[in-house]
């Protein structure tokens, strides 16, 4: 059954490669403005689950519906122009691009002005393109890093880096955030930093985000619901409380030392 209130719902999915079933028969709902945590163990399953979101995948049984419509089928650029962004495990920047330009690239998205306009470097073009400017500035004063804006963005810490990525998901205007382990690589201090950019960013562009994460820190401290994937299926579903209590999940992931 379908949440009303859900801007995301993933419904009975799954996904077979050849006679291997990643994803078995998987709910999933994001609310608005809900910060969703998605976890399990190496191999679980969850990185398909955004690959299937995000339409690099399709699923082989089930539903996927983004703000009451269907999505699968879609490709990637047209599932990013109706408002699902992503930030990937392995950060996929630009790196010869400067930090400027990687956010100037997304923003491109949701141009009015067509390549005509482009071509002939029109005024409509140009006062279109000074706005853009404008806008990633502004993002890029937001977060911190108007500073490096003129640097090639692979000579950025790589905290920074991180930050930029979130940054350039944001240019798309997105409804819904994907962030693929985003504290991968971050030292203690640098995870405390990403806690609160995650709910600033929720707070702020008033965001649904679905966090994928093996830090249970991270999880546990910013997550209103978490779900979790055990071989390609959802053994757990509840508040952060409920998941470090439940047995499923001591045993298959977490350990006895978070009971």
């Amino acid at each position: 059954m379908t949440d009303p209130g859900a801007i995301l719902n993933v419904k009975r999915c799954t996904i077979r490669f050849g006679g291997l079933t990643a994803v078995s028969s998987l709910d999933l709902t994001v609310r608005q403005n809900e910060l969703v945590g998605l976890i399990g163990p190496n191999g679980a399953g969850k990185t398909t689950v955004f690959n299937l979101i995000t339409g690099v995948y399709e699923p082989t049984e089930g539903e996927i519906e983004f703000d009451g419509q269907s999505i699968v089928g879609k490709k990637p650029y047209t599932i990013t122009e109706h408002g699902i962004a992503r930030t990937f495990q392995n950060i996929r920047l630009f790196p010869s691009l400067s930090v400027f330009d990687n956010v100037r690239v997304a923003f491109h998205l949701h141009l009015v002005n067509g390549m005509s306009h482009a071509l002939v470097r029109g005024r409509a073009f140009i006062n279109e393109e000074g706005q853009i400017s404008d806008q990633v500035m502004e993002l890029l004063k937001i977060f911190g890093l108007e500073k490096f804006a003129h640097h090639e963005s692979r000579n950025l810490p790589y905290g920074d880096q991180r930050r930029l990525e979130i940054v350039r998901a944001l240019a798309t205007r997105p409804k819904l955030l994907l962030l693929d382990e985003p504290a991968a690589g971050m030292n203690p201090t640098e995870k405390v930093g990403l806690m609160n950019l995650i709910r600033f960013v929720q707070d702020k562009f008033k965001l649904s985000v679905l966090l994928v994460e093996h830090d249970m820190k991270v999880v546990m401290g910013i997550c209103e619901r978490i779900a979790v994937l055990d071989y390609g299926q959802k053994i757990a579903e509840g508040r952060p409380d409920e998941i470090r209590c439940n047995p499923k999940v001591i045993e298959a992931y977490l350990g006895e030392t978070h009971g």
